[in-house]
């Protein structure tokens, strides 16, 4: 097995392997590309993408500067993504998001880890884990998610977070390490944020 194989093994290899570092390196310039980008260029952002992600739904959207290790060519997002600035994706192996989920911004996304024992690191070499995030979550701003854990649908974490473990659907979790804080239950079917109650008659929130 090659080094690039041992990639989504959660196996221990050297990134520095030449064949990694040219796949690598192809995947940089075509994120260096979508930063370069306008405000005005939305079509060429989105054609980027497409060529950039291993998936992409329709009607995603990535706030420039996004910063990844292999420029998202392991990570497959769902329909109507939606991630603000500085979106940190450490993908040297899979990244799944789910449908309609949110991002903060400086909200980091880490698959890959490096061995506690010293001679190991000093070999540089390096694991990677696959992260799961749900559909319809809301990733609060600053936000670490670590390698291998999952997050289940319609969760929300808040922001500045340190995701060590999985967390699981349909609850509100914060923290460092994140630990689940209670429930999304009838209360937030009444208060959208603090005192203010949803208009469920209404166009518009009061």
């Amino acid at each position: 097995m090659s080094m690039k194989e041992d990639l989504h093994g959660e196996k221990l290899y050297l990134p520095n392997d030449e064949e990694i570092v040219k796949v690598q390196t192809r995947c940089l310039d075509r994120l260096y590309d979508y930063n370069m980008t306008r405000p005005t260029e939305p079509k060429k952002r989105e054609a980027l993408l497409k060529e950039m992600f291993a998936e992409i739904g329709e009607n995603c959207y990535i706030e420039p500067p996004l910063h990844s290790n292999f420029g998202g060519h392991h990570t497959h997002l769902g329909k109507g993504v939606y991630a603000n600035f500085n979106l940190t994706l450490v993908d040297d192996t899979h990244i799944y998001i789910g449908d309609y989920t949110m991002i903060g911004p400086n909200v980091t996304i880490a698959t890959a880890g490096h061995p506690i024992l010293p001679e190991l690191r000093k070999k540089a070499y390096q694991y990677n884990s696959p992260v799961h995030i749900g559909k319809n979550c809301w990733i609060g701003a600053g936000v670490v998610i670590l390698p291998g854990v999952s997050i289940g649908d319609n969760t929300v974490i808040g922001a500045g977070s340190i995701v060590t473990k999985d967390i699981p659907a349909d609850v509100v979790a914060v923290g460092n390490p994140c630990k689940v804080l209670r429930e999304i239950g009838e209360h937030d079917r009444e208060y959208y944020f603090r005192d203010k109650k949803i208009n469920w008659d209404g166009k518009l929130c009061t």
